[in-house]
C-alpha cells in the first residue's frame, strides 16, 4: 500500500450484517475519500475466499446460526488470520467480535472454536439480554472521545491477559461480565458489542483504523458537523435512560 491507496474488505455481508453494521464500511470508505485516498472496497460473501492483501477488514454482527456458519468458513478459509499476520487491521462487532476470540457458544449450545485473533472467550449470559444505548470511555492509549453505541446481545465475553478492554462503560453492559469492560483489542485487532452503526456514531474510530493502516499519526481534518449532532443526540439519550 502507498500513502494514497487503501484496500477495504467487508467480510461476509450475507451472514454478518445485522443492525446496520454495513454502515461501518460506508463510513470508513467515505472518510478515506474525504482525505483524497483511493479506496478499493471488496464485499466478500461467505462462498468466496478471504483475500489476504487487504488493509482494513470489517466484520458485523449476526444471529446464532449465521455466526456458527461464518466461524466454520473463516476457520476453513484461513485468509483472515493470514491477513492479520501480514499486518492488516480488523474491526469486528458483536457476533464478529466473538468469532475473533478463542471460542463462543453456538446455536446448538456447544463451544465453537473461534479464530484466536483476540484473547477473549465468550459464553452465553443467563440473565436479561443486554439491550440499549451505551456510553463508555475508550482506552486512553487510543486517544479517542467517548464511545456511544447500541448493544443487543446475550453474550458474556471474558478478556485474557493479552487483550485490553476497548472501553469502560459509564452506562450499559458492554462485555456483560459486570466488570465495566466493553470490547477488546490488541495492536491491530478490535472487537466491540456496539451497533449503531458504531462508526456513524463514532467516526474517530474509522479515522483510527485509517491511521493504523496508513501508519500515520494524523489525518487532514474533515467536517464532522452531522456526526457530532448524532453523537450529542445519542449520548443525551444514554444519559437520560441511565
Amino acid at each position: 500500500m502507498n500513502q494514497n491507496s487503501l484496500r477495504l474488505v467487508w467480510v461476509y455481508p450475507d451472514l454478518l450484517s445485522t443492525y446496520g453494521d454495513q454502515g461501518n464500511a460506508l463510513v470508513v470508505e467515505r472518510r478515506a475519500r474525504q482525505r483524497g485516498l483511493d479506496v478499493s472496497r471488496l464485499d466478500v460473501r461467505s462462498d468466496q475466499q478471504i483475500p489476504t492483501s487487504g488493509d482494513i477488514y470489517l466484520i458485523g454482527g449476526g444471529e446464532d446460526r449465521p455466526q456458527r456458519l461464518a466461524a466454520e468458513r473463516l476457520r476453513r478459509d484461513g485468509g483472515l488470520n493470514r491477513a492479520v499476520s501480514n499486518g492488516a487491521i480488523v474491526f469486528s462487532v458483536c457476533a464478529g467480535y466473538q468469532i475473533l476470540g478463542h471460542e463462543f457458544i453456538n446455536d446448538l449450545g456447544q463451544r465453537e472454536p473461534g479464530l484466536g485473533l483476540l484473547d477473549v472467550v465468550s459464553t452465553r449470559g443467563e440473565g436479561a439480554r443486554c439491550v440499549g444505548d451505551v456510553l463508555a470511555d475508550i482506552d486512553d492509549r487510543l486517544g479517542l472521545p467517548p464511545l456511544t453505541g447500541f448493544e443487543n446481545h446475550q453474550g458474556v465475553t471474558h478478556l485474557g491477559p493479552a487483550a485490553r478492554p476497548f472501553a469502560r462503560v459509564r452506562f450499559g453492559n458492554g462485555n456483560g461480565t459486570g466488570d465495566g469492560t466493553e470490547g477488546a483489542y490488541n495492536d491491530t485487532v478490535f472487537g466491540t458489542y456496539m451497533h449503531g452503526p458504531v462508526m456513524a456514531r463514532n467516526p474517530h474510530i474509522a479515522d483510527l483504523l485509517l491511521k493504523l493502516a496508513l501508519d500515520v499519526n494524523a489525518l487532514p481534518p474533515v467536517n464532522d458537523q452531522w456526526y457530532e449532532a448524532l453523537r450529542d443526540e445519542r449520548i443525551a439519550a444514554a444519559t437520560q435512560a441511565s
